[in-house]
């Protein structure tokens, strides 16, 4: 009897508002914080603490991934990753107002919500890998543009709304993106998903540690996660405070073009990518982000600083799922775990760099660009770490096994 043929299209579906769900978990909030403080009368310092439990949460659910996501399945994992990310948005609208602390009620929300993204962030990606389409590093690429897409729809659908609604409706608003990974969750129960590998190490991860190559490319991770971050999360302060504009156009000019440029960035790389070599377009991509944070740090006109801010996002763009599809290709067999510890050092990156660049504009006196100034050592060495990868004479060995001639070359 013929098997009708599995439909991957639909897995890639699924997978791409995935990333449109994280995007959502990961920019809506942020635009409400000084609603929350007004409404719910909270402090700026326990406003701040919802982006660091946020990306907290996310790390730990990183992190015990790398053991139990291949043990409870891809499946189940995604289908929890979109239930608790709509979960929490709905949340977010009920518990302030029906708990005793509604900052308390905020907490729980974005910890709901917190665990879906860092579940999307572990298990997208393998699923992808793990489909049976040609060109994966262009693949990759596309998938994660996804990401860029659904921040600006988040930010500039968010403002629109609140301009013609005004921001005390936002509920209904959180409501209306809490639909999307409610929807997904049927594309993820139905959809073909295929396991990364069939290697016949349970638990390679004590193989990858001990790995140079592996430990080369967590640096690697951290290095595009903190160039990535810290001018995202930056950049509407920038440029707030060197064009003297209002926040509403800070957040358009800045965050929003940035991922507008990153997310072209990743289009064209995913259509391009069958002719350029992997590797030597990160090298020029890192290059030209070190030079965009000189650029913004030491520019002594503002537009030509906020140039540098939107160039970065095209020059960042390519860094994480470039990173995932050169660790697909030198340790094919590295199985979940090994993106689990890849999202984990992204994570991290992405975490203590834009911490560090507000510490340091703060001993300066409040000088952002003495910040971005400093920043500009993960670009320079995410670029170091790459040569290092380039010139690598195990680069080509897998974990337990050699590259197959037919995967593409770095």
């Amino acid at each position: 009897m013929h098997r009708p043929e599995k439909n991957y299209n639909k897995t890639l579906i699924a997978c791409y508002l995935g990333f449109v769900t994280q995007a959502i978990t990961a920019n809506f909030a942020p635009l409400l914080f000084l609603t929350f403080r007004d409404a719910y009368e909270v402090s700026l310092e326990q406003v701040a603490l919802i982006p660091f439990t946020f990306y907290l949460t996310q790390l730990l659910v990183d992190l015990a991934a790398t053991r139990y996501a291949d043990r409870i399945g891809y499946r189940a994992c995604v289908v929890v990753s979109q239930v608790v990310s709509a979960l929490g948005l709905v949340l977010m609208v009920i518990l302030p107002d029906i708990v005793s602390s509604p900052f308390l009620g905020i907490l729980i929300s974005v910890v709901l919500y917190a665990v879906g993204s860092g579940l999307i962030e572990v298990l997208v990606s393998p699923i992808v890998e793990a489909c049976p389409f040609k060109n994966k590093d262009g693949m990759m690429s596309l998938l994660h543009s996804f990401y860029c897409w659904g921040a600006v729809a988040v930010i500039i659908g968010s403002t629109v709304f609140f301009a013609l609604f005004g921001v005390e409706n936002w509920k209904i608003l959180a409501l209306f993106w809490a639909v999307i990974p409610f929807a997904n969750t049927f594309n993820f129960l139905t959809c073909p998903i295929e396991r990364l590998s069939e290697s016949k190490e349970d638990n390679p991860t004590h193989k990858l540690l001990r790995l140079p190559l592996f430990w080369l490319l967590v640096l690697l991770m951290i290095c595009s996660g903190a160039s990535e971050a810290t001018m995202a999360q930056w950049s509407s302060a920038f440029t707030e405070s060197a064009l003297g504009v209002s926040k509403t156009i800070g957040d358009l000019a800045g965050p929003c073009l940035f991922a507008a440029f990153m997310g072209v960035s990743r289009l064209l790389y995913g259509k391009m990518s069958a002719r350029l070599h992997l590797v030597k377009t990160m090298l020029l991509s890192g290059s030209l982000c070190g030079i965009c944070y000189f650029v913004a740090a030491l520019a002594s006109l503002p537009v030509i600083g906020l140039a540098g801010c939107a160039l970065c996002g095209l020059a960042v763009g390519i860094m994480w799922p470039g990173t995932l599809s050169i660790a697909s290709q030198k340790c094919p067999f590295g199985g979940t775990a090994m993106f689990a510890f890849l999202a984990l050092a992204g994570d991290l990156g992405a975490t203590l760099s834009p911490t560090m660049v507000g510490y340091i504009s703060e001993l300066a006196d409040g000088n952002l660009k003495s910040g971005l100034l400093v920043a500009s050592a993960f670009p320079l060495l995410l670029v170091l770490s790459l040569l290092l990868i380039k010139n690598t004479k195990s680069a080509r060995t897998s974990i337990g096994a050699e590259v197959p001639e037919s995967m593409p070359h770095t």
